[in-house]
């Protein structure tokens, strides 16, 4: 791709920091060992505008049973009927063989033991189970509001692991069509398409198997396990961060729903929201002070008007959409070439949503929200009412409900914000806001009672400590549970 293969500083501590967080909350990651920097430098145009600048080099050891991709099995592909393009290993079905063997003998050995004797019941076993782990897996995404920015089968582990840390993000304002990779121009990679592209991922998967797997067999398998199995695992997720343990009633996926369309509506931060739903009592609504306690809490964590404007300032010079209003009119192919209809309609739900924040003041907006968490909670109460009927002692029941939301909710997660600090700070030579953000989502359940900043070795990095400080200064220094700055909103990751 004429490029030098060289890694950042930049990404580097972002995926370093982000592979380890993923593995404390409990989901399936590549690992990274080490983050090693240098003095070397290469040039990068880091959002595509025309502006390099020199970047220090930087190698990540990551570590993983196997970085066998889905796109591995793409080096057989047939040549495609309208780019004339091929795999490398076109024709090589002993290649493929061999591949299969290694991956199902080496990662998958009860399958492999299983069916022995079979070839095809084996790699539709093994099909079945990939599957499986892939609609677990991007299910345990969703839970955490993780972003992965660049889905395509090579970024797709055979193992069903979170692999690549590139363009990734967590969602603070939740936002079901939340794009993290400001090149995703299309928002193929939106939060809400993550489970479709990757069932996407598994049928091209599918595909670079035959003729070890038959493609009617393997497309049955992902019609009758894909989605069953994601929408079973995302429930069980979700019914525990709501601290549903006791019943699983029919009712609870329209909770869930009602749930983020409530945080959607108010602008509500993903992971602060869940992490103070454990601290609400069914008994809350019998206490008029201690319910306007809740809500003032919770509405603390949704967007304010000024956040909610930059969230919706128009991205569109309005010359611009008038031309291509005209342009999808008088000339549609033409059109095509350049915008899509999606992309129209949405900005000028943009204009329009942004026209009536013009109007809205601050105490309306409260008002609405508290409106709109009160007639949710409700829904709540009722919920959780049902759970200590079916129980004989309500106060152990409440303990392990809280128990269980708190293990399942984290309090700290990587937010942009604290991923840029800390680089920045490493850029200017002190490591150590790295280190400390570690050690905090190594814990990232837990509350962080007496944290200490971690020290560095004053010989080793004493010297560029004050060039540091003068870099992080400019930002003031919030919880690391907080919900982002305004100045966030600005940050892009490509």
């Amino acid at each position: 791709r004429v490029a030098d293969g060289r890694k950042v500083l930049r990404s580097s501590i972002r995926e370093f920091l982000c592979s380890e967080a993923m593995f404390h909350l409990g989901i399936p990651t590549t690992r990274a060992g080490t983050c090693v920097t240098s003095d070397s430098k290469v040039v990068r145009d880091i959002f595509y505008d025309g502006n390099p600048k020199s970047e220090r080099c930087t190698v990540v050891l990551r570590i993983a049973s196997t970085f066998i991709r889905f796109g591995s099995f793409e080096i057989f592909k047939p040549t495609d009927e309208y780019t004339g393009r091929k795999g490398p290993s076109v024709n090589r079905n002993d290649i493929r063989i061999q591949m299969l063997d290694y991956v199902i003998s080496t990662f998958y050995p009860e399958i492999q033991e299983a069916y022995s004797d079979n070839s095809i019941q084996r790699n539709a076993a093994f099909f079945k189970e990939i599957t499986k782990r892939t609609a677990r897996l991007v299910a345990e995404w969703q839970c955490v509001g993780f972003c992965h920015g660049v889905l395509n089968t090579d970024n797709m582990s055979i193992v069903g692991l979170t692999i690549d840390y590139g363009p990734f993000g967590f969602m603070d304002r939740y936002d079901p069509e939340h794009i993290c990779n400001g090149s995703d121009n299309t928002g193929r990679y939106a939060y809400n398409k993550q489970p479709e592209i990757c069932r996407w991922n598994l049928g091209k998967l599918a595909e670079a198997l035959v003729p070890e797997l038959p493609l009617e067999i393997s497309e049955l398998i992902l019609e009758e396990e894909y989605d069953a199995e994601f929408e079973k695992h995302y429930l069980q997720k979700m019914r525990k961060k709501l601290g549903l343990i006791q019943l699983e009633l029919e009712e609870d996926s329209k909770l869930v729903s009602e749930l983020l369309e409530t945080m959607h509506l108010t602008g509500g931060d993903f992971t602060n929201i869940f992490y103070l739903l454990s601290s609400f009592s069914a008994s809350s609504f019998s206490d008029p002070s201690e319910l306007e306690d809740f809500l003032e809490k919770l509405t603390s964590q949704c967007a304010s008007v000024e956040e909610l404007k930059v969230a919706f300032k128009p991205q569109m010079d309005p010359r611009q959409l008038s031309m291509m209003l005209m342009l999808a009119q008088s000339n549609p192919q033409l059109f095509a070439l350049i915008g899509t209809k999606a992309n129209i309609n949405k900005e000028l739900e943009r204009i329009e949503q942004f026209s009536k924040l013009q109007q809205l003041t601050a105490a309306d907006l409260l008002s609405r929200n508290k409106r709109h968490w009160k007639e949710w909670l409700e829904k709540y109460r009722v919920r959780l009412q049902k759970e200590i009927e079916s129980v004989s002692d309500a106060d152990a029941w409440n303990t392990d409900r809280v128990k269980v939301m708190n293990s399942n909710n984290p309090k700290y997660i990587l937010r942009n914000y604290i991923a840029q600090n800390a680089i920045e700070a490493a850029e200017n030579g002190d490591f150590s806001e790295v280190r400390n953000v570690l050690k905090l989502l190594e814990n990232p359940f837990q509350e962080a009672e007496g944290f200490r900043e971690v020290k560095e070795d004053a010989e080793e990095e004493g010297a560029t400590a004050t060039a540091a400080a003068c870099a992080r200064e400019t930002r003031s220094r919030l919880p690391y549970c907080s919900k982002p700055p305004l100045w966030a909103s600005e940050l892009c990751v490509t």
